[in-house]
This record gives structure tokens, C-alpha cells and sequence, in this order.
């Protein structure tokens, strides 16, 4: 019952995840640099801290954490976190170029099975004696090979979308719609991606060990990663204020009220991913299988629901009964792989 209720929350944070997006079309005359940097101060910043504060029993202050644990795991959570912090930034462009529902099941499909993978490699790499190899069991290689063979379905009904609507059809589900520019963004964006969980790896030992819940326990490592991804977006996002004359974005008293909600909502949506992930692993402890898949599991679950807004929002209109079968079925199998590690 716990395994359960465990993957339930993860899939609530999927959903949450997967809708944060509509908030952010509820922005007005702001340009995507300015928007995208103030709902990171909310998903990367601020909520991760509330988090992470979470982990702290009582007697314990917050800076415990980084000054009694591991430095270098420290900096290594915070360099990977710099680094998904890359994948954070394609990640919106892919969004741009091929829509909700294809971007982000091509991103997150690579970051599902490339980040799942690099954990324990990188870390039997840095730290042998933890033979972190042994994590990835036939168990868990099948469930990211089902995972990519969803994604990779999906992706067929992508570029059968892309084959059959005409160029005015494609600008209307998606304005900027460029399949093979989109590919080739949305790939580097999972790639990069995928860094976060090789983060989470080198910073789950960041807690007061059995005074921290289960649940809270990866809280801090999370808020680590997201602090280098905010300085990687914060950097880029200034540049492309100062290049594109865009700072008075934050200056404009009109819409400003509006912009900072919608930005704290979709940074709210974005952060459930991450916190549903880390109480979600609280009820799987009992499955060495399902934790180790848990970052792989989540991101195949915002892929099915990224879809489902896909179709809300019409990205798929005008797309043939079959090239929509292909669509379904792909989905079908990403639940699929969400289970079948358990049953094995």
C-alpha cells in the first residue's frame, strides 16, 4: 500500500508540473527572459529553501547541514545543478519550437533514462567503494528501456505531425513549430537534464541522517541543484536583458502584480515535481528498485501529462486518427514502465 501511495504523490507532482506552463500564458508584456528569471526566483530559489528547511529538526539550525556534510559532494550537487541549469534553459526553447506535450516528452524522456543512468556511474566513478553500480538491476534497465521505447513512440507521432499538417496548420497548434531545430534543442535540454538526478546522488547524504524524515531527505540536495540552475538562468536571462534593452520589464508598475502571481504559481507548479519526488521516495523504501527509478518514473509521468495538456491545448489538432493511436499508444507504454519494474 505505501509503494502506492508513494508513486501517487510522484504523479500528483508530475501533474503540477506538467501544468506549469498555463500560468506562465497569463503573463503580460513581459518578455520571456524577464518571466523566466522571476518564476525561477520562486521554483529555484525560495521554495526549494522552504523545503529544504523541512529537513531540520529541532535543535539543529539549517547551516549544519552544509558545515558538518561532505564538501566536496556539496560542490559537486551545486556544479551538476549549474550544469541542469544548461538543460533548464533549452528545455524552454524546446517548448517554443515543438509545443508542450513533444518538447517536453523528447527533453524529459532523455533526462529520464540519461539522468537515472549517470547517477550511480558518475558515482561509482568518484566513489567505487559505494558500489553504486549495483543499483542499476536488470529491474532497472528494463524500466528505462520501456521508458525510452515510450518516448521514442511518442517521438514517431511527432514527426508524423510535423509529415502531414501544412506550415499554416503547424503555426496554428504551435507559432514557432520547427521540428528538426526543436529535436535537436529538446535532446541537448534531457541531456543536460538529466544532471539533476546525478545532483540529487551526490547530495542525498546532505541531512541529519535518522533525525530527517525520509521524505524530507533529499530536500537539501534539491535545493542545492535548483541554487546552480538559478545562477546559470540568472546569468543568461540578465545577458538577454542588457542585449535586448528588456530591464524595464521589471520597472512596469501595470502589469507587474499580475506577472509576479502567474510567475509564483508556475514557480510553485514547477517545484511540486521535486518535493512530490522526495516525499514520494519516503514510501518506497521497501523498494530498492522503485528508488532507484523514482527520478526515471517522474519524468515518464510529466511526459503522459504533458500530453494530456498537449491535447487540451490543441497542439495535436489537425493530426490524422492514426498519427493520434501512435500518440495514445506511446503514452500507454510510459504508464506501463511505471509499474512493470515492481512486477518483475
Amino acid at each position: 500500500m505505501e509503494i502506492i501511495i508513494g508513486l501517487l504523490i510522484i504523479a500528483i507532482g508530475a501533474f503540477c508540473q506538467s501544468s506549469c506552463y498555463v500560468p506562465i500564458n497569463k503573463i503580460k508584456d513581459w518578455s520571456w527572459e524577464s518571466y523566466w528569471i522571476v518564476q525561477g526566483v520562486f521554483a529555484w530559489l525560495i521554495l526549494p529553501l522552504l523545503g529544504a528547511l523541512l529537513a531540520v529538526p529541532d535543535g539543529h539550525s539549517f547551516f549544519e547541514l552544509f558545515s558538518t556534510g561532505s564538501t566536496f559532494n556539496i560542490w559537486m550537487t551545486v556544479l551538476f545543478g549549474v550544469l541542469w541549469g544548461v538543460g533548464g534553459l533549452t528545455f524552454g526553447l524546446s517548448m517554443r519550437y515543438l509545443g508542450v506535450a513533444l518538447g517536453q516528452s523528447i527533453a524529459l524522456g532523455t533526462c529520464a533514462g540519461l539522468g537515472t543512468i549517470m547517477g550511480p556511474v558518475l558515482l561509482n566513478i568518484f566513489f567505487p567503494e559505494l558500489n553504486a553500480l549495483e543499483s542499476l538491476t536488470f529491474a532497472v534497465i528494463l524500466g528505462v528501456v520501456v521508458t525510452l521505447l515510450g518516448i521514442a513512440i511518442i517521438g514517431v507521432a511527432g514527426s508524423m505531425k510535423a509529415a502531414s499538417l501544412s506550415e499554416e496548420e503547424k503555426k496554428a497548434a504551435v507559432k514557432d513549430f520547427n521540428f528538426p531545430k526543436g529535436l535537436a534543442i529538446a535532446l541537448l535540454a534531457g541531456f543536460m537534464s538529466g544532471c539533476f538526478n546525478v545532483g540529487l546522488e551526490f547530495g542525498k547524504g546532505i541531512n541529519f541522517g535518522a533525525l530527517t524524515p525520509d521524505m524530507y531527505k533529499t530536500l537539501p540536495a534539491t535545493f542545492l541543484v535548483t541554487l546552480g540552475g538559478f545562477i546559470t538562468n540568472a546569468v543568461y536571462c540578465f545577458y538577454q536583458n542588457s542585449k535586448n534593452g528588456t530591464w524595464g520589464d521589471y520597472r512596469n508598475g501595470k502589469v507587474w502584480a499580475n506577472n509576479v502571481i502567474f510567475c509564483a504559481l508556475a514557480g510553485a507548479l514547477w517545484y511540486s515535481q521535486f518535493f512530490g519526488l522526495s516525499l514520494g521516495k519516503g514510501f518506497l523504501t521497501e523498494s530498492p528498485t522503485l528508488l532507484t527509478l523514482s527520478f526515471c518514473i517522474l519524468m515518464a509521468l510529466n511526459v503522459v501529462f504533458s500530453n494530456v495538456w498537449g491535447i487540451i491545448l490543441k497542439e495535436w489538432k489537425g493530426c490524422s486518427q492514426k498519427t493520434i493511436a501512435v500518440l495514445v499508444t506511446g503514452i500507454i507504454v510510459l504508464i506501463i514502465s511505471s509499474f512493470l519494474p515492481q512486477l518483475i
